[in-house]
């Protein structure tokens, strides 16, 4: 190609706009051309949008189907155990209804006595005791293992040790519970000479290795999601590697790791056949760890199967599972709020 033949498409180059500049400007240009003495009227811009497949437009129909199916039963698992619970507090068949007064400030459970008492506070002491216990346990155990896997251990060593932790988390309720049952409660009624190893301690020493996990495994993902040129340039500052850590890693990771260690919290709170095998059944306000409780769980565990459909017992088991929803949801939520505010940055 000549010289004088190359001028022509070189100047064409420089004066065409790309392709997409072309359409831009076609969408943009105006409509019509306006009327003399009236301002033009311009069309405004449209963004382009791609021509969806048919695979892509079911795939989205389908995921919006899954995702309106967990709605919709989340809805409906909600208006049956609230309208179930309900019964108990507006009274049916010429029985009274039970105040929310007597339900959470009465420490009497006796729901086959007559006349029957449905205090809620013993079992929501109970349920609160050993979920706190097992959090201070499992919060600083969990961290300081995520800390570990994160930050401290070499890639062989994670290789091994994050398996066993995730492992430990796939070990059935029912096996841990027997192992409190048949283990753990003769050695802390030998050692601490207690007339009882079922107890708060014992129930808080399973969940403890039931929670762990979770902390561990939520807590490392937010420590790696730390962007590594904080922890780069807190090293040409001169800082040693556990001033990085404590002072640099952590506190960028803090509502990450806060956020594992509520969720490990409601792992606690919910978990059923532990605290049923282990915690002693003891409907009254725990005083020590060394006494035994019936918490939320295990009396939903224990009495459901007892009661008549429709009858008094069988709302106010719907009203304590309606309480440990509520408790459940709270937790979750201000785990969420957390999660969300430390994306953020605020």
């Amino acid at each position: 190609m000549t010289a004088d033949a190359a001028k022509p498409e070189a100047s064409r180059r420089d004066v065409e706009p790309p392709a997409a500049e072309r359409t831009t400007q076609a969408v943009a240009e105006p409509a019509s051309v306006a009327p003399a003495g009236q301002p033009p009227v311009e069309r405004p811009f449209v963004a382009l949008r791609p021509r969806l497949s048919p695979a892509e437009k079911g795939s989205r129909l389908f995921f919006l189907v899954c995702a309106v199916a967990a709605m919709g039963q989340m809805l409906l698992i909600m208006v049956f155990l609230f309208g179930e619970a309900a019964g108990l507090f507006l009274g049916q068949d010429g029985q009274p209804g039970v105040s929310l007064r007597d339900f959470f400030l009465s420490e009497d459970w006796y729901p086959t006595y007559d006349p029957p008492a449905f205090g809620a506070l013993a079992l929501l002491a109970g349920s609160l005791s050993v979920t706190v216990c097992s959090t201070l346990l499992a919060g600083p155990l969990g961290l300081g293992l995520a800390v570990y896997l994160a930050c401290v251990a070499g890639p062989r060593t994670r290789e091994w040790v994050k398996p066993a932790v995730e492992l430990l988390a796939a070990v059935p309720s029912v096996v841990l519970g027997l192992v409190g049952m048949a283990a753990v409660a003769p050695f802390l009624q030998n050692v601490l000479n207690l007339p009882t190893g079922l107890n708060v301690l014992n129930a808080s020493l399973i969940l403890t290795i039931m929670a762990t996990p979770t902390v561990a495994s939520l807590g490392e993902d937010a420590l790696t999601a730390v962007p590594k040129d904080i922890q780069d340039a807190s090293y040409a500052l001169g800082a040693t590697r556990w001033e990085t850590i404590w002072k640099v890693t952590v506190p960028a990771a803090l509502g990450g790791l806060s956020t594992a260690v509520i969720l490990g919290l409601g792992r606690s709170l919910g978990e059923t056949l532990v605290v049923l095998m282990v915690a002693g059944g003891a409907a009254h306000i725990p005083l020590s760890v060394f006494d035994s409780v019936r918490p939320l769980t295990s009396t939903l565990a224990a009495e459901m199967g007892e009661t008549a459909i429709g009858g008094r017992h069988y709302q106010a088991l719907f009203a304590l599972g309606a309480l440990l929803f509520v408790m459940t949801l709270a937790f979750n939520l201000l785990a969420w709020r957390l999660s969300r505010r430390w994306r953020s940055g605020r």
